[in-house]
């Protein structure tokens, strides 16, 4: 039996820790209903019971391609919408391009591509229908500017803002907006791994952010509530840069 919610429906992924978290507290505090996906179990459980009867954990590789489009019907089916799609999972790896080999490659272009890419068409058939709705990639610095030994990384991560573009161009006729967050150095466990131990990398990063300092999760968190609400009803297509000035930086 279809439920309709009284509230917004969104999904967020990778919405058990850092950056996902962050935006999932941020809707849940602003009474949209959240789904977060994720891959681990454990982590999901403690964020839902954090965030309360809001957010919906929902245990989930997105890896598998082919259960995506029986997940979003399980999500409409039991929440009757999906208003809002948060596209943040994604991984890395660091290391010297010619260390890289093709499957490692593939992989991130997999997970950070691929799924974002199939995740969105499902969502988007269902945002049709409705005739509105609103999309959130996330991209990273590594695409604004070359940064060395992320080259897979890189390469997703400027799939991601074309994909933006191009999904903005052909879905605002529909009532659909597409947008971009380009988060800076924000302290999370994924920028812990990245510049924990590599004290050049940490100097350099710190140095061209004008700010002075690392973000924080809820910075990237208010700015997906700004782009999924009615003062972004005229927005659609941007690459947002949450970033303390870096990408400017000199």
């Amino acid at each position: 039996m279809q439920t309709a919610s009284p509230n917004k429906v969104a999904i967020v992924t990778g919405g058990g820790g850092g950056i996902g978290l962050a935006i999932a507290e941020n809707f849940v505090s602003h009474d949209i209903t959240t789904v977060i996906i994720g891959r681990n179990q454990e982590k999901l459980n403690a964020a839902g019971a954090d965030l309360g009867p809001l957010c919906h954990p929902v245990c989930q590789d997105l890896d598998d391609l082919a259960a995506l489009p029986g997940l979003i019907q399980q999500i409409i089916t039991r929440f009757g919408r999906i208003d809002i799609l948060v596209n943040n999972a994604g991984i890395n790896q660091k290391k010297e391009l010619t260390d890289v080999s093709d499957l490692e490659f593939q992989r991130i272009l997999h997970t950070n591509v691929s799924v974002v890419f199939a995740l969105s068409r499902e969502v988007v058939r269902s945002m049709v229908a409705a005739g509105n709705g609103v999309i959130i990639n996330i991209s990273s610095m590594a695409a604004q500017y070359g940064i060395p030994k992320v080259i897979a990384y890189s390469a997703s991560k400027s799939a991601i803002e074309g994909m933006t573009k191009a999904m903005a161009v052909e879905l605002a006729p529909k009532g659909i907006r597409v947008n971009c967050i380009a988060p800076g150095f924000i302290a999370t466990d994924m920028s812990e791994k990245a510049l924990n131990g590599d004290a050049e990398r940490k100097q350099k990063v710190m140095s061209r952010t004008p700010m002075g300092r690392l973000g924080a999760p809820a910075d990237i968190g208010e700015a997906a509530l700004y782009l999924v609400s009615e003062g972004a009803k005229y927005v659609t297509g941007v690459v947002l840069p949450v970033d303390g000035g870096n990408s400017i930086g000199f």
